[in-house]
């Protein structure tokens, strides 16, 4: 039987992620409390090393301290003090941008920020108007700043990790830019494009058809172009991709088109077999590793070695169990 699961590992380097720190257990909130987020620090952090990061404290904020709130216009709120209103606005902003620079070194694949934080909030957060009112469309200081310096970044919040399909389309995203950076640190390679592409074609193939096939086209220029101008332009197009939740529909449509593979070696009991997990899959009756795992075992048993290398059988660890949710 063919065993050859070289294909899928992770590239050697630990991930490393960006992280508010109070969400790894760190009591640095504004009352001396943390927001432990078990799933983050023990099973996600047995693959990543974390970044931890706190705004308010590494910037000069006390241990308790005043709570603070955005305050102001929402595109360019001001940081203030919920009773004093004393301003920490340009603070944070020089402390931050010194931060930066250090992230900018630290390789990051990924940030994980804290849900509803006037500093850490990604989306929602309240921002205090004159005369009591409140508007819910903010974006928390730091946040702004790191996705500002970052665009491509992956971001989520650990309120919304909470959904089952964010979390696995997030750690899909970071491993899969890992796998681009490991790509990439020896140089622009044509060739090391091509390849990265024909072992991620399923993959970006469940997030959004279009994409792939856009990606398809800038791939066949490798070579004939300058590196400088098809790396960026293909890593951009990707993580757009990426940035599409894959959905029921579009994994089925995925699995038909590996099956389509075994023409030749699946009789008709083995196809039936098939068809009928992709379809229990498709009616909500079993998760996604069901007919993931019956389709990796007639990859090894027939020996397909394009599919086998095809990182959507294998996108992330399996001990994460991202595709175990109905």
């Amino acid at each position: 039987m063919h065993e050859n699961h070289e294909s899928h590992e992770t590239p050697p380097g630990r991930i490393r992620l960006g992280i508010a720190r109070c969400l790894l257990g760190e009591p640095v909130r504004y009352d001396g409390t943390h927001k432990l987020n078990r799933y983050l620090r023990d099973t996600l952090g047995a693959y990543v090393d974390w970044v931890p990061v706190c705004p308010e404290v590494e910037c000069g904020m006390p241990v308790p301290r005043e709570a603070v709130r955005l305050a102001g216009d929402p595109a360019a709120p001001r940081l203030v003090g919920r009773s004093s209103s004393e301003d920490w606005t340009e603070r944070m902003r020089a402390w931050g941008e010194r931060r930066l620079e250090g992230l900018a070194d630290e390789e990051l694949c990924g940030y994980v920020f804290r849900h509803g934080s006037p500093s850490n909030g990604m989306r929602g957060i309240k921002v205090h108007q004159d005369g009591g009112r409140t508007l819910y469309d903010g974006v928390g200081l730091w946040v702004r700043m790191v996705m500002d310096r970052f665009p491509a970044l992956p971001v989520e919040d650990d309120g919304r990790l909470n959904d089952p399909g964010i979390r696995e389309n997030f750690i899909a995203r970071v491993f899969t830019l890992h796998r681009w950076n490991a790509m990439t640190a020896d140089g622009w390679s044509p060739g090391a494009l091509v390849e990265f592409h024909t072992r991620h074609k399923l993959l970006v193939m469940a997030h959004n058809v279009e994409c792939y096939r856009a990606l398809g086209k800038i791939v066949a220029r490798a070579g004939a172009e300058p590196p400088g101008t098809l790396f960026p332009e293909y890593r951009a197009l990707l993580f757009k991709a990426l940035g599409h939740r894959p959905t029921v529909k579009k994994h089925v449509n995925t699995l038909q088109h590996a099956l389509g593979h075994f023409k030749k070696e699946l009789d008709g009991d083995d196809k039936r077999e098939m068809l009928e997990l992709i379809d229990r899959y498709h009616r909500g009756l079993v998760p996604l590793v069901a007919p993931i795992t019956l389709l990796a075992h007639h990859v090894r048993r027939f020996g397909k070695a394009y599919l086998d290398k095809q990182y959507y059988l294998h996108p992330y660890p399996a001990e994460l169990m991202l595709r175990n949710h109905v």
